[in-house]
């Protein structure tokens, strides 16, 4: 499977995404290619199960430290959990990449 066409998160975000309350995802620049318009597979980081499509509708770039109260809503989280998840994920990283999807 071409990375470009699928998007990995892990197991404990399923309820959300399939719920449409996560409907962003902070990504280093490793994981940058994406694009507005591309439908990609969702599956678990963990297992490989796939449980659907998302359409990803824009990708930019945003700084840690502008990371805000919005961010965290579309997350599906407070800020504080998700600055510290990004940092146990990707530390010490000054630039992110945000990725708006919904699902398909």
């Amino acid at each position: 499977m071409n990375p470009a066409n699928s998007i990995t998160f892990f197991s404990r975000f399923e309820a959300d995404i399939l719920a449409g309350k996560k409907t962003i995802t902070l990504r280093d620049e490793s994981e940058s290619y994406y694009q507005a318009g591309q439908r990609v597979s969702v599956s678990n980081l963990e297992d490989g199960r796939c449980y659907g499509e998302l359409d990803i509708l824009s990708v930019s770039k945003v700084a840690y430290d502008d990371l805000n109260e919005s961010h965290a809503q579309q997350e599906n989280m407070s800020l504080s959990e998700l600055k510290t998840l990004i940092r146990q994920i990707y530390p010490g990283i000054e630039a992110l990449y945000l990725i708006h999807f919904k699902l398909a």
